[in-house]
C-alpha cells in the first residue's frame, strides 16, 4: 500500500514500484485514517507511508496500522531535512521498519534511479521479512481497537535463538574498540544495545548505520537522549578517546587512522562498497589497521546485502571477536544472516542479549 496525501506522488510511487514484476500495489490512499481502513480490509506486506499528511499523519498511525496487523513492514516516506530526520527517527522507535529519503518533487521521484532502486530494494526485502513472520496467514483480520499509550513502548515478542551453522572461539583478549555495522532497522537495534553501554564501558563505539546525511546526525543526537552515551556525528581528523561513541556522517566512509602515533578520524569519500556510503567493510579493515585485529570486537546487527562480511573476515582472521544478531529478532537478516553463515562469529545472539554480551565482554578484566 502506498499513502501520501499527493495523488501524483502515489501515481509515481505506484508505477515506480509495479514496474518490478516482482510487487504489486493494492491499495493507495491518501491520509492515515484511510490506511487504517484499507489495511482492515486487505492483507498487506509492506506500506510505504508519508510522513506529513491531513485527516491523520504518518507518525499516529503507526501504531494504529501496527495494531491491525503486527507483522506488515511499514517504510516512511521522508525529505532529508533535520526535522523530517527527526520525525523519521520517531517513526522509527514507533515501530516503522525503515524508512527512505523521498526526492522533493514529482520531477525528482520520476528520473531518480537511484531513489526507484532503493524504493524497490527495501520493498522486496522487507516484504519477504513479512511473509516470513506471517504476514499473509493471519487469518481473519481484526477490527481496530484502541491503542493503549503504552504501545509505542511495547516490548517484542519473545525469539527463539537460531545457532549459527559455525561458531568461532571467543577472543581472550579484552577489546580496545567497539565497532558495530547495521543497516534496516538498525536505529531500532542500536537503541536497544547501546542502552546496555552507557556505564561500565571505557572503549570508543565506531557506529556505521547505512544513512544519508542528515539522519546521521539526528540518528547521533537520539542515542545521546535515549541510551545516556556521548555519542556524536563524527568529525574528520578528530581523536578516538576512550568512551565516545561516534557515528559515520552520510554519504562518508569512516576510517580510523594513526597520525603522530594516535588513532583519529579519518572521513572519506572514496567510492561506495556494497553499493553504500557510509559502509561497515572499509571501517573495519582501518580498525583493524589501527587497533590490530586481537583488540576488536565486532558486532553486526540487523540490514540488508551483505556489507560488514569481507570486513569482519579480516577481523576474525587476524584473532578479533564477532557476534551478530540472530535472525528471528531481525527486521532483516542480510548482514548479520552473511556473517552467521560464514561460521566467522563466536555468538549468534537474539537483539536484547548483545548488548549484555558486549559489556560483560569488553568490561572484564585483562
Amino acid at each position: 500500500m502506498v499513502v501520501d496525501d499527493s495523488a501524483v506522488i502515489r501515481g509515481l510511487l505506484t508505477r515506480a514500484l509495479e514496474g518490478d514484476t516482482e510487487i504489486r500495489v493494492v491499495a493507495s490512499v491518501g491520509d492515515g485514517q484511510m490506511a487504517v481502513n484499507a489495511l482492515q480490509r486487505n492483507s498487506l506486506d509492506v506500506i510505504v507511508l508519508d510522513i506529513e499528511m491531513p485527516v491523520m499523519d504518518g507518525l499516529t498511525a503507526i501504531p494504529k496500522l501496527l495494531a491491525v496487523a503486527p507483522q506488515v513492514k511499514i517504510i516512511m516516506a521522508s525529505t532529508l531535512t533535520l526535522r523530517g530526520a527527526d520525525i523519521s527517527m520517531r517513526c522509527l522507535s514507533a515501530g516503522a521498519a525503515d524508512y527512505i529519503p523521498k526526492p522533493t518533487s514529482t520531477r525528482e521521484i520520476g528520473g531518480a534511479d537511484a531513489f526507484k532502486r532503493e524504493l524497490v530494494s527495501k520493498v522486496k526485502a522487507l516484504g519477504a521479512a513479512a511473509r516470513r513472520a506471517g504476514s499473509r496467514t493471519r487469518g481473519e483480520l481484526r477490527p481496530l481497537t484502541p491503542v493503549p499509550a503504552a504501545f509505542l513502548k511495547r516490548e517484542p515478542p519473545p525469539v527463539t535463538l537460531r545457532p549459527a551453522p559455525a561458531v568461532g572461539s571467543v577472543g581472550q583478549v579484552k577489546p580496545d574498540v567497539i565497532a558495530i555495522g547495521s543497516s534496516t532497522g538498525g536505529p531500532q537495534a542500536l537503541f536497544e544495545v547501546l542502552a546496555h553501554l552507557k556505564t561500565g564501558i571505557t572503549q570508543p563505539i565506531l557506529i556505521t548505520q547505512h544513512m544519508p546525511a542528515t539522519f546521521t546526525t539526528i540518528l547521533a543526537e537520539h542515542i545521546t537522549r535515549q541510551c545516556g552515551l556521548n555519542a556524536q556525528e563524527a568529525k574528520d581528523g578528530e581523536p578516538v578517546v576512550p568512551g565516545r561513541c561516534y557515528i559515520a556522517p552520510g554519504d562518508f566512509h569512516m576510517l580510523v587512522t594513526q597520525r603522530a602515533g594516535a588513532n583519529v578520524i579519518s572521513l572519506t569519500k572514496d567510492p561506495p562498497e556494497n553499493f553504500c556510503r557510509p559502509a561497515v567493510d572499509p571501517m573495519m579493515r582501518s580498525i583493524l589497521r589501527a587497533f590490530g585485529g586481537r583488540k576488536v570486537l565486532a558486532c553486526i546487527l540487523t540490514g540488508m546485502g551483505q556489507d560488514g562480511l569481507k570486513g569482519c573476515t579480516e577481523v576474525v582472521n587476524a584473532g578479533g571477536t564477532l557476534i551478530a544478531q540472530d535472525e528471528a529478532s531481525s527486521v532483516v537478516w542480510g548482514m548479520p544472516g552473511a556473517v552467521a553463515q560464514a561460521g566467522i562469529c563466536s555468538a549468534v545472539l537474539p537483539l536484547k542479549e548483545i548488548g549484555p554480551y558486549i559489556r560483560k565482554f569488553a568490561s572484564r578484566a585483562a
